[in-house]
This record gives structure tokens, C-alpha cells and sequence, in this order.
């Protein structure tokens, strides 16, 4: 019988794999122990071996694609096999429990009709969709800014009967950002207005209708705030989006400093800006001068009545010294968007997770590391391998634990663990986010034993060939940044550790030693806590600890 394959679950936090390469493909020979594919998990990419012999009968996944875990991948058996029985068997359950859904999809046309009943009976009067087929049109309350939920009217400059036209502005509306003008976009007669100046209006509710003198309105007004009908015509729509970029910033349009009283609809001033068009040279053909989209479209600078030197000299005289001309600067919105990948997915989880359930608290200490200096000197001149600053503070770490076992310790809810021996986690930053692998039983290793350990978990990290025990176990977890030339900074907690600490940079400062100010050089520790699990006294407890190993290192060889 033909063996179907799933998705493995590779580490303690994978829930989903990426499909990185097949390395077989349909109709190839299959041996126990062959790599069939390479997965992406959330911490590195790993191979997927079969345990079967036969022939890959069926692929079901492509790659680059992410499939959760015990997901139906493929099929292998004997050559020419039906695996369809196989198949069908291992999809039985999910068809059953995606029946109801189908049944549900087979009532959706009842249920809209149904609204279509109601929307057409509403009030006794027309629905808003027959409405707009009459031509009548319902303002709504714009979205003037990324934060408005709602607007005041501050001004109606329309009245019920008025007649208005498309490029008319209908009232001043208060957001939380400023007085915005509100246009109609629509000709007509002013048939409703829904809201009274000084009252407050939700995005999206009904403020105004506008349309055919004697119009029937109803049924729309029975129908309140309803969402407003998706089918518009295209030039509205794209007249309001330009009203609405217009509008997103505060500050008022800058206009010619000849004239700044000039009367423009935001729409024409918004192009006008865009095209550098002086408004005081357009002639608006609107009401009261005013001037509107087409009046800028229509410009031509050439028709500007030309200003001879005779005639602009005696007005330079009178006038005094124009304002400054700021010029313009046109950019454009550009950004790219990528997939999340599996291992950014579980670290924004975990440390989510981490941030919002465990109560964090953090202490930091200064460490003079004159002695650490001196002493990492002297051990790189004896030892097979380079020590650094970073390994000797994984070892101090892992000495002051072992004296300090409730910072040892993680929180398990109706108990809590306190860890005897010490696993160090080491975050190490890689392409696609962060590792922290584990330094096993650091307090019994060789300084020269933990950085060549530290070395090739970090050149694993980079090949992405790290294993999942590699990285399980940790009981404390140590984060540098001092290499990057950060002074000081805090750590979310690698959960299920009670504790993590953040290393800074070392940095020549003045100090003062036996009543002398001297050059010095001090590095910051930050010690973040689970207050769960560990208490501020004990924190500071096993800072000092760890401060005077830092400090004295040659307590770390004792």
C-alpha cells in the first residue's frame, strides 16, 4: 500500500515549513534514508529524508510554498500504484468537516436576497442603489485623515432648496486635524441635510442628499448611517481620493504670495500645486470668481495677460519687498513588501508572547573591565583559541548562576523550576532575524573550550545548518551588542528562562580611583527579569556576584 508523507514538525516551535527544493521528482526511484527535500522551518533549513522504498508517486506541494505541519506532502509506493485510495483516506477528515461550509455557501444566495427585500422596502421609499440611478446622490461624512472617526460641522454654506453644483462646497467639517471643506461632487437640489452645524457626524454617515427637485428620499433615510453603495461612478471616485490626499495634512495649501485670499475648491488647489500653477493668474468660472478643476485644467500660461517692464516698475516701487518664495519639492511614495518568513513568524510569536505574559524588569550595573582587559591579553597569548570579551562574560554568567539558582530559574505556572545546571543561550543576529544556540554546562568548560564552541554555533547560524538541539535547553540567555558599539540596552526574555542579559559596549570614561579621576573603561550589564521567578533583591544579588568575577578574573580559573 502506497505510504503518504507529511510535513514533519522539525522543531519545538514549527507549526508550518517551507517547501525550499525537491530533490526527487515524480516517477524517481525512492530509497530509505534518500533526501526527498529541503524544508525551511522558523530556526533553519533542514532536509526531509524518506523512511520508505519505492517510487514518488505524487508531489503535492510546489516550492516555495507553506504547508503546516502534518500536511499531506507525497506519496510513495510501488510503481504504477493507485495512491488516490490513499489519498481519499487521509482527506476524509477535512472533507467532512468542510461539508457544512458548502451547505453554508448554497444559503448565501437566500440571505441576499433577502436584504435586497429589505433594502428595497426600507421606509416606503426608494433603496439608495435605485436613488442613485435617478441621479439623486447621498453625501457621507469623508474620511479626512488617518485618525478621523468623526467630523463636526462647523459651517453649512448650503440650505435645503438651494441648488448646487458638482464643484460647490457644502459645508466646513471639523476633524481631529483641522476645518476641511466638504464638496457635494454632485448637481442638483440640496433635497437633506442630516446633520445641524455644531453636531458630530461618523465617517461614512449620512450628512446631505442631492438631486432631482421632489425626489422621494425615504427609504435611504430610513436606512441611517448604512455603508455607503460600492457602485460609483469612476470620476467621483477619483475626484474624492484626490480631495481626501489633499486633505490629510493639516496645514493650509501654499498659494502665490500675490494673492492669498484667491477662492479655489481643494481639488483645484491640490492640482494647481502639483502642476506649480500661480492661482492668482487662473480665472475662476465658478460662483463668486471661485476656482474650480477645470478652470485649471483649461490654463494655459500662454493666455496670462503679459506684464511689460513699464508697467511692473512703478508697481515694484509702491509694493514692498516680496515675501520669500519657498520652492517646491516633488517626491514620490515608493516601498517594497516580502513575504514574512517562517523564522521572523515565530520570533514576532515568542517574544510576543514573552513581552505580554511575563512581567519584565530590568536592572543595570557598571563593570570596570581594566582586569578583563588585561587578563583576555595574557589568555590569548597561551590559548589555541582567540577568547573574547563576549566568552568570558558567558563563562562569569554561568559561575555566578550556579550561586544564584532563582535566577536559574523559569516559571511554570502552578510551579516553578530552578535549573541546577547552567545552559547558556548565546543570541547570535542572522540574515532572517535571530538564533540563540546553547552553551551546555558552561560553568564546567574551559574559557578557550566556550569560544570555540560560541565560533562554530556562529558559522553554523550563518549556513543555516543549525539543529534543533542546538538551540533547546537554554536556562539563562546572554544578548551582546557591544561589538555594534551600544552602550546599554534591554532584552525580552528567551522564554521559558526566567532571565536575560543585555551586554554593552566597552567605553573609555573618566573614573575615580583612590581620589583621582583617571581614564577607565566600563562596560554596562542590563539584567532583565521575570518578576514571576525572580525578585529585584535577588536580581542585584547575582549582579554583584557577576560584577566581581568581571572585574576579577582570575576568580573564573579558582
Amino acid at each position: 500500500m502506497a505510504d503518504v508523507i507529511k510535513m514533519p514538525k522539525m522543531s519545538d516551535t514549527m507549526t508550518e515549513g517551507v517547501l525550499a527544493k525537491w530533490h526527487k521528482k515524480v516517477g524517481d526511484k525512492v530509497k530509505s534514508g534518500d533526501v526527498l527535500a529541503e524544508v525551511e522551518t522558523d530556526k533553519a533549513t533542514m532536509d526531509m529524508e524518506s523512511y520508505w522504498d519505492g517510487t514518488l508517486l505524487y508531489v503535492g506541494v510546489e516550492e516555495g510554498q507553506a504547508v503546516p505541519v502534518d500536511a499531506i506532502m507525497a506519496v510513495i509506493g510501488k510503481e504504477g500504484e493507485d495512491y488516490k485510495a490513499a489519498l481519499e483516506a487521509e482527506k476524509s477528515g477535512s472533507q467532512d468537516s468542510a461539508s457544512p461550509k458548502a451547505e453554508s455557501k448554497d444559503d448565501a444566495p437566500k440571505t441576499e436576497d433577502k436584504k435586497e427585500e429589505a433594502a428595497a422596502t426600507q421606509g416606503g421609499g426608494l433603496s439608495e442603489e435605485e436613488l442613485a440611478a435617478k441621479g439623486v446622490t447621498v453625501i457621507r461624512m469623508p474620511l479626512l485623515s488617518d485618525t478621523m472617526t468623526e467630523g463636526v460641522i462647523a459651517e453649512w454654506h448650503k440650505k435645503v432648496g438651494d441648488k448646487v453644483k458638482d464643484d460647490d462646497v457644502l459645508a466646513d467639517v471639523e476633524t481631529d486635524k483641522a476645518t476641511m471643506e466638504v464638496m457635494g461632487y454632485a448637481t442638483g437640489t440640496l433635497l437633506h441635510i442630516g446633520v445641524e452645524k455644531g453636531q458630530a457626524a461618523k465617517v461614512n454617515g449620512i450628512i446631505a442628499i442631492v438631486g432631482p427637485e421632489g425626489t422621494d428620499v425615504s427609504g435611504i433615510l430610513a436606512g441611517g448611517s448604512a455603508s455607503a453603495p460600492k457602485a460609483e461612478s469612476e470620476a467621483p471616485k477619483e475626484e474624492k481620493q484626490a480631495a481626501t490626499a489633499d486633505s490629510s495634512s493639516s496645514a493650509p495649501v501654499a498659494e502665490s504670495s500675490s494673492d492669498s485670499r484667491v477662492k479655489a475648491s481643494p481639488l483645484a488647489k491640490k492640482i494647481a500645486k502639483d502642476k506649480g500653477i500661480d492661482l492668482a493668474q487662473v480665472a475662476g468660472s465658478a460662483e463668486g470668481g471661485r476656482i474650480i478643476k477645470k478652470d485649471i485644467e483649461n490654463f494655459k500660461p500662454a493666455a496670462a495677460p503679459a506684464k511689460t517692464e513699464s508697467a511692473s516698475a512703478p508697481a515694484a516701487e509702491k509694493s514692498a519687498a516680496p515675501a520669500p518664495v519657498i520652492p517646491q519639492f516633488v517626491g514620490e511614495v515608493k516601498f517594497t513588501e516580502q513575504p514574512v518568513s517562517q523564522m521572523r513568524k515565530v520570533i514576532a510569536k515568542r517574544l510576543a508572547e514573552s513581552l505580554f505574559t511575563a512581567p519584565h524588569f530590568y536592572l543595570t550595573i557598571s563593570i570596570d573591565m581594566d582586569n578583563a582587559m588585561t587578563a583576555r591579553t595574557a589568555i590569548n597569548a597561551v590559548a589555541p583559541v582567540k577568547v573574547s570579551f563576549n566568552d568570558i562574560v558567558i563563562k562569569a554568567v554561568a559561575v555566578a548562576l550556579k550561586k544564584h539558582p532563582a535566577v536559574n530559574s523559569s516559571w511554570g505556572g502552578d510551579k516553578i523550576r530552578f535549573n541546577e545546571h547552567t545552559n547558556i543561550g548565546v543570541a547570535m543576529a542572522v540574515e532572517d532575524g535571530l538564533l540563540v544556540p546553547v552553551v551546555r554546562f558552561a560553568d564546567g568548560k574551559s574559557l578557550s573550550h566556550i569560544s570555540a564552541e560560541v565560533k562554530d554555533f556562529g558559522a553554523k547560524a550563518k549556513a543555516k545548518k543549525l539543529q534543533p538541539a542546538d538551540w533547546e535547553g537554554s536556562t539563562f540567555t546572554v544578548s551582546n551588542l557591544g561589538m555594534f558599539g551600544i552602550d546599554e540596552f534591554t532584552s525580552i526574555i528567551n522564554s521559558p528562562d526566567g532571565a536575560i542579559l543585555s551586554v554593552g559596549a566597552i567605553q573609555q570614561v573618566p573614573v575615580v580611583k583612590n581620589g583621582a579621576v583617571v581614564p577607565g573603561n566600563v562596560m554596562k550589564l542590563t539584567l532583565g527579569c521575570d518578576h514571576r521567578v525572580v525578585d529585584g533583591a535577588t536580581g542585584a544579588a547575582f549582579l554583584q556576584t557577576l560584577k566581581g568575577l568581571l572585574e576579577e578574573p582570575i576568580r573564573l580559573l579558582a
